[in-house]
């Protein structure tokens, strides 16, 4: 039974990284703010929410840069990188909290506007960090509510308008299989 429970998680934290690898090439066609929708994200809080923090963690950690160097997006240095610690923290804490809290739609809300406000300072420290240290630029207060806020707009709306209720209807389906 444990083994079967591992092996579920393995397949779907697998699809949820196919996903992360595949939906920026849908959202790609919208050239106005396809990237502003934040495509990796989804499949990656989704991950960390269904599968758990470790999982969560993994995913987040692997897909940017291994979609960069499948298909050269995002950019390795310092997209990819920032983005895979950002997205790491999406998917720990995100998988963390979930299994922490009672699957209640506000704390279901709760965790994920935490996990999107840890995954957002993580990636203004990472690239803070890449910027200062390696690229020897700098990183402004500008770039990061920019990048983190001003410019991710659409994709914050479209995260708090689907992962909850996905969420919620995947964990209520999971709990009835359990049962059945």
């Amino acid at each position: 039974m444990k083994s079967n429970h591992k092996v579920a998680l393995l397949t779907f934290s697998a699809l949820f990284l196919a996903l992360a690898l595949v939906l920026p090439f849908l959202t790609g066609q919208i050239p106005q703010f396809g990237s502003a929708l934040l495509p990796m994200h989804l499949p990656v809080l989704l991950c960390g929410f269904l599968c758990g923090w470790p999982w969560g963690l993994a995913v987040g950690l692997i897909a940017p840069i291994l979609r960069s160097l499948l298909f050269g997006m995002p950019p390795l240095m310092p997209t990819a990188i920032a983005m895979s610690f950002e997205l790491a923290a999406y998917g720990a804490v995100s998988g963390f909290l979930y299994a922490k809290l009672a699957k209640t739609t506000l704390n279901t809300y709760v965790t994920l506007a935490v996990a999107m406000l840890v995954g957002r300072a993580v990636w203004g420290l990472v690239s803070l960090a890449l910027y200062s240290l390696i690229l020897r630029a700098p990183f402004t207060g500008a770039m990061f509510l920019g990048g983190a806020f001003l410019n991710a707009w659409p994709g914050i709306v479209v995260q708090l308008a689907l992962v909850p209720p996905i969420v919620l209807a995947l964990t209520k389906v999971m709990r009835n299989t359990r049962g059945a």
